[in-house]
């Protein structure tokens, strides 16, 4: 992929107060045990053998189960595969450059913003080792899920600042339409989904790529091509 070295330097030129990430397929790669768990679901229920995957990725499940099932087996299935997510762990481990980037930001500066539940997030980030915020957005937080801007603006509502003084990293078109949506710059991330896939104002390949200049209220990010 060619990084858009103009997009880029517009980056270099902002400030940020705020860092918001998505965090599966952004921080950590759970995407062997979300597999696992959705096929297991769907076998179970007799439906679709694709949930959680592409198009699916990113948006919560109770949303997702509700376009596919009945209505009175969506809270069913839901603390289903809830629990078969919690239950398997094995594989989740952190992206390339996640841990470098969070323990360079500033303290205080940077949280999650997920479509998983509390208790799933809270399994994951422990089995993938990056670091816990004091704080952090999921699905039992919200009202509405991504693509809905929400998440992002309650994101950046418990840092104490302004969603256009945030930049989002997500991996999925409905994080990053939630992201832009609610103001903030996007970093899209491949992975789940193909670069042309990712409407953001920057796409990289990887967190590996940035690095960052802490500066009086905030911080600037570079990008290496």
């Amino acid at each position: 992929m060619t990084l858009d070295l103009d997009a880029a330097s517009a980056l270099q030129t902002r400030t940020f107060r705020g860092a918001l990430f998505d965090m599966d397929g952004t921080l950590i790669d759970s995407t062997p045990a979300v597999l696992r768990s959705w096929a297991r679901l769907a076998a179970e229920q007799g439906v679709q053998t694709d949930l959680g995957t592409g198009n699916h990725h990113g948006r919560p499940a109770r949303e997702l189960l509700a376009s596919i099932l009945p209505a009175d087996q969506v809270e069913q299935a839901l603390a289903r595969v809830t629990q078969l997510e919690i239950d398997d762990t094995d594989g989740v481990v952190a992206l390339p450059g996640a841990l470098d980037l969070l323990t360079a930001l500033p303290e205080h500066s940077w949280t999650i913003v997920t479509s998983c539940t509390q208790a799933l997030a809270d399994v994951r980030i422990a089995a993938s080792g990056i670091p816990r915020p004091d704080s952090f957005v999921t699905f039992d937080d919200v009202v509405a899920g991504k693509p809905d801007p929400e998440p992002f603006e309650t994101g950046a509502a418990r840092l104490g600042a302004h969603p256009s003084d945030c930049v989002a990293f997500e991996d999925a078109p409905a994080g990053l339409a939630s992201a832009r949506a609610a103001g903030c710059f996007t970093i899209g991330l491949p992975g789940t989904h193909t670069p042309d896939e990712l409407d953001a104002d920057v796409v990289l390949t990887s967190l590996e790529q940035l690095s960052i200049e802490l500066i009086e209220g905030g911080f600037r990010l570079s990008v290496a091509a």
